[in-house]
């Protein structure tokens, strides 16, 4: 059965990554986020930050979207969402 992620990318300051990062490893995922993996990608010399949200199905995938575009961004720093993306996952491996 394909697995889904929902990857959106923000451009964040340094203080609104960090608040970012607490917020999702402070907590298992919210109500109506069927997560089974989350990643968070930075680039802080850019203040481009990635985050990658894997669900287990397209129905958990629509799901987990609704709730988190009802959610609001940290209030600490300066963060703007600028892409959101949803891709099947087709490969994933460990390398060797």
């Amino acid at each position: 059965m394909p697995e889904y992620s929902r990857v959106v990318t923000f451009e964040a300051d340094a203080a609104a990554l960090d608040a970012l990062v607490a917020e999702i490893d402070s907590a298992e995922a919210p109500p109506g986020v069927p997560a089974t993996r989350i990643t968070v990608l930075a680039d802080r010399a850019a203040g481009k930050v990635v985050v990658a949200i894997r669900f287990g199905s397209e129905e958990d995938l629509r799901t987990g979207a609704a709730t988190l575009e009802a959610m609001s961004p940290p209030e600490r720093g300066n963060i703007r969402r600028v892409s959101v993306d949803a891709y099947e996952v087709v490969l994933e491996r460990v390398a060797q």
